[in-house]
């Protein structure tokens, strides 16, 4: 694959959350009068839109659900944030990316003022042009939205550029941009999941995502 610009999801993709944002649900359900003691149950709220999974999952009204994340973010940015781990693999593969002359970013529907913390706690930092993601008022929480913004800020071209990521939201976010998307099957979503958003690639680990760019 000779793209010369890479955007790269965050949570399942470049790291594993699992234990910081599951940790962080609970605690926001719990503040909503909910226990939820089984933190597998809340593996779902990893990649989509916080606001979103509320509603989907829980059947939150809009206000409710943003009562919610406002919750999760208690414990989030102070605990959750660091309960998370990179996946291995992934500084050898960025750093063999960039020694091939590419261009590499992030995109993630994470706050971007959480995703520059995680970026740098776990010094991910210096292999990115830049990092972005949404607004903590909810703003391109959507991956389509993100990605079209993204894309037109830093003037990329849709031929020379492709979206990695590990559930359907970051594949069809790119689709809808008209860029060409590899679903990795490390992360967070299921093979039916990924399959059925049809992505131009799935690579089940790092070192067949690494092993796809010659």
């Amino acid at each position: 694959m000779k793209y010369s610009n890479i955007l790269f999801d965050l949570d399942g993709t470049l790291t594993d959350p699992k234990t910081g944002i599951t940790k962080s649900v609970q605690y926001a359900l719990a503040k909503a009068g909910i226990s939820e003691p089984d933190l597998q149950k809340l593996v779902p709220f990893i990649g989509p839109p916080l606001h979103q999974s509320f509603m989907d999952f829980y059947g939150f009204t809009e206000s409710r659900a943003w009562e919610a994340v406002n919750a999760y973010r208690e414990y989030f940015r102070v605990t959750g944030i660091y309960e998370n781990e990179r996946y291995t693999g992934i500084p050898e593969l960025l750093t063999a990316l960039l020694s091939q002359g590419r261009r590499l970013f992030v995109a993630t529907s994470k706050p971007k003022v959480f995703a520059d913390i995680v970026i740098r706690h776990f010094e991910l930092d210096p292999y990115f042009t830049a990092v972005y993601g949404s607004e903590l008022d909810g703003t391109r929480t959507d991956k389509a939205e993100l990605i079209r913004y993204l894309v037109e800020e830093q003037q990329l071209s849709t031929t020379d550029t492709i979206m990695v990521g590990d559930r359907k939201h970051d594949i069809i976010g790119a689709q809808k941009n008209g860029l060409p998307a590899i679903a990795v099957g490390y992360g967070y979503g299921s093979t039916q999941e990924l399959e059925q958003a049809l992505p131009d690639y799935i690579f089940n680990t790092v070192s067949e995502l690494h092993a796809g760019f010659p």
